[in-house]
C-alpha cells in the first residue's frame, strides 16, 4: 500500500467533533473532487469522484449527517492500472444544494463560487479540516525518500487559497500550475510531516519524521566516515613522504648533521610509521607539540630535497 493510501485511510477515519470542522471538510471534498452536471430543464446534479472506498464512505457519512441522500457507484479506469474509482451522485433536490450553499461551494444563485467564504475557514481547526478534505479529494504524498506532498485544484487560484490556509498556521506550501491545474505542494520531509500532523494523520507524520531522522543520521555518519577516510589517506601519504626523506638523508650520511630535536623526530617516525603527528610529539623527550613535530618533519623533507 502506498503512503498516499495510508494517509487517506488515516484521514478518512477521523470524525470531526465540531460542526464547523465537518462543514469545512465537506466543502473541501466537494470543491476538489466534485463536478456539476447540467441535466436539462434547469436541473443539475453533483458528482463527487474519489479514489478510495474509505474516502467515499467518509463523504457519504458527511452528506448523510446533513440530511443529503446520495448514491455510491464504482467504475474502473481505462488508463494506467485500471484502478477502481468511486462516485457519489447527488441528484437535483433542494436539501443537497442548500448544504452546498452552506458549505460555500455554491453561491446564492446556486452557481459555483471561486473560493469558500471566510466563515468556513475562520479558525485553525477548520483550516485543518479543510486541508484534510482537500487531501481526501485530490491529494497525494510520497516518501520518505524523495518526499513530495501535493494538493491538486482546478486552477492556480485554488492552489493559492490552500497555500494561504497553510500559511495562516505557520506551514509552507509552494504553488504551481500544470496542464491547467493548480498545485499546492511541499518537498521538505520535515514540512510534509508537519502538514500531515496538522491535518490529523499523526501516525503517517511520525513514520515520515522518523525516516527523515534516520536518513539524516545515516548521511551524517557517511560524511564523517568519508572525512575520516580522507584524513587517514592524507596522513598516510604524508608519513610515506617523510619516511622516504629520512631514508634519503640516512643513505647520504646527512642525518647525523641535523639538530638533535630533528634527528629524534626522524627516529620516532622511522620506528612508528603509522602514528599521528600528535602521538609522535607525545613520545619526544621532552614531549613536543603537534605543530613542533610537523615543523621538524617538514624541515627533514626540505633537507632531503637539497
Amino acid at each position: 500500500m502506498s503512503l498516499s493510501e495510508d494517509v487517506r485511510g488515516e484521514l478518512a477515519a477521523i470524525e470531526p467533533r465540531r460542526a464547523c470542522c465537518r462543514l469545512a471538510e465537506l466543502s473541501a471534498i466537494a470543491r476538489t473532487a466534485g463536478s456539476i452536471h447540467l441535466r436539462g430543464a434547469g436541473k443539475m446534479a453533483l458528482h463527487l469522484e474519489v479514489s478510495s472506498h474509505g474516502v467515499a464512505r467518509r463523504a457519504f457519512s458527511l452528506l448523510r449527517a446533513y440530511g443529503v441522500s446520495c448514491e455510491i457507484r464504482t467504475f474502473r479506469q481505462h488508463a494506467f492500472a485500471q484502478a477502481t474509482r468511486f462516485q457519489l451522485h447527488l441528484e437535483d433536490e433542494g436539501r443537497a444544494f442548500q448544504v452546498l450553499n452552506e458549505a460555500g461551494v455554491l453561491g446564492a444563485g446556486l452557481a459555483p463560487v471561486d473560493r469558500p467564504p471566510r466563515r468556513i475557514v475562520a479558525s485553525s481547526c477548520c483550516r485543518a479540516a479543510y486541508l484534510r478534505g482537500a487531501f481526501l479529494g485530490a491529494g497525494s504524498v510520497t516518501g520518505p525518500r524523495e518526499a513530495h506532498f501535493e494538493l491538486r485544484t482546478s486552477d492556480g487560484e485554488g492552489a493559492r487559497f490552500l497555500a494561504g490556509l497553510a500559511s495562516a498556521d505557520g506551514l509552507s506550501l509552494a504553488v504551481a500550475e500544470r496542464r491547467g491545474q493548480g498545485l499546492a505542494y511541499a518537498k521538505a520531509g520535515e514540512t510534509i510531516a508537519e502538514l500531515l500532523a496538522f491535518m490529523g494523520a499523526q501516525d503517517a507524520a511520525l513514520r515520515l519524521g522518523e525516516s527523515a531522522v534516520v536518513a539524516a543520521t545515516r548521511a551524517r555518519a557517511n560524511r564523517l566516515a568519508n572525512a575520516d577516510h580522507a584524513n587517514i589517506a592524507r596522513a598516510s601519504r604524508a608519513a610515506d613522504a617523510q619516511l622516504r626523506a629520512i631514508e634519503r638523508l640516512r643513505r647520504d650520511g646527512r642525518l647525523d648533521e641535523v639538530s638533535p630535536e630533528i634527528r629524534e623526530m626522524a627516529e620516532l617516525r622511522a620506528r612508528y610509521p603509522t602514528l599521528s603527528l600528535r602521538e609522535l610529539a607525545g613520545r619526544a623527550r621532552p614531549p613536543a607539540t603537534k605543530a613542533a613535530a610537523q615543523r621538524r618533519l617538514a624541515k627533514l623533507q626540505r633537507l632531503a630535497e637539497l
